[in-house]
């Protein structure tokens, strides 16, 4: 096991240079994330729990759809004074699935995001009392949702609360082999090593994940490919 570990430390550490010079990269092309689209919210710093809420909110909805379809369902959870989870949670589901029916498969959406609103208000004790606890634990009992993957639990973990980790979606795939960073690219393995190589800040991870999907978006619609999911 401890032969595994220096393995794996002097790997990332072969890499740790490369991933911090490409983030200052990013940051010098795109300026701050937080200036546009879904950035506003989920890079704006500090958050109310209003915001975190919606933030949570949205990374259901984001599942499986482009971020034009969740901007649809938010302004109609908006418009019907929905977007807490304590609303959520008294909403009946239907008129819920009603609501959310442009960012795709509304009825699992709709249960999906009741379960995290129960996690919360519930077991959690709201996002205050939450945002208190172990990232490790959270990720864990996250994990336990029906529904909640890896990289949806980061980003709640990440964009919601506060907590330093690193989200692996399919943009920062892509940009690991665009840059031949690695080439393994299974979820466990990236997440250490860009925790290993990048400053543990959650700002920093939030700016930073931001920026490369900004980035790979760019290089998406300059071949014409639209139909991705954000």
């Amino acid at each position: 096991m401890e032969h595994l570990l220096m393995s794996m430390a002097e790997d990332f550490s072969d890499k740790k240079e490369k991933i911090n010079m490409l983030m200052d990269e990013l940051i010098e092309k795109h300026g701050n994330p937080f200036e546009s689209g879904q950035w506003k919210l989920w890079c704006k710093r500090p958050k109310t729990i209003r915001d975190r809420e919606t933030v949570i909110i949205e990374s259901i909805l984001t599942q499986r759809t482009n971020w034009s379809n969740v901007e649809k369902s938010i302004r109609n959870l908006r418009s019907k004074k929905l977007l807490s989870l304590s609303k959520i949670l008294k909403c009946p589901t239907e008129v819920l699935e009603k609501e959310i029916k442009s960012s795709g498969f509304a009825r699992q959406k709709a249960l999906r995001i009741k379960n995290i609103a129960k996690f919360f208000i519930y077991e959690m004790k709201g996002l205050k009392s939450a945002m208190k606890m172990e990232k490790d634990y959270l990720r864990n009992k996250l994990l336990g949702i029906h529904g909640i993957g890896e990289e949806t639990a980061d980003d709640i973990l990440l964009y919601a609360l506060d907590k330093p980790v690193f989200v692996i979606d399919q943009y920062t795939k892509r940009f690991v082999r665009q840059h031949n960073i690695a080439e393994k690219t299974s979820y466990n393995y990236l997440q250490k090593l860009f925790e290993f190589s990048v400053k543990k800040d959650y700002k920093i991870y939030q700016d930073y994940h931001a920026l490369i999907i900004i980035e790979m978006k760019g290089k998406n619609a300059k071949k014409g490919n639209s139909n991705i999911y954000a």
